[in-house]
């Protein structure tokens, strides 16, 4: 289910035309580095590394739509910023990427 959401989300990032092609490698970029630290977090805690997986999902979904709705935009983004909250001592690195992903999505709504 993990590699799905993941492979979901990568699909949306290449296909949509929202974005510009500078943005869209960034973001991919991001995702990368998303897999490889997810990945980790799914061996100790599957249940939560499904969760920040589904807030990226949401996420990209709102940033990349074709009419972009700011609030729920700005209520998905929020959900992925509070999806690794406490894990900074435990995932620095996943919670740093997780942070960078919600900032780039988020200023698309700008």
């Amino acid at each position: 289910m993990l590699d799905e959401t993941l492979s979901k989300i990568e699909d949306r990032l290449k296909q949509t035309s929202a974005i510009e092609a500078t943005r869209r490698e960034e973001l991919l970029r991001l995702l990368e580095d998303l897999k490889e630290e997810i990945a980790d977090l799914a061996h100790s805690d599957p249940d939560h590394a499904q969760s920040i997986a589904s807030f990226a999902d949401v996420s990209t979904h709102e940033a990349t739509r074709g009419e972009p709705q700011p609030v729920l935009l700005q209520h998905a983004v929020g959900g992925l910023s509070s999806s690794v909250l406490g894990f900074e001592q435990a995932h620095p690195k996943l919670t740093e990427i997780v942070n960078r992903l919600a900032i780039s999505l988020s200023n698309m709504g700008v």
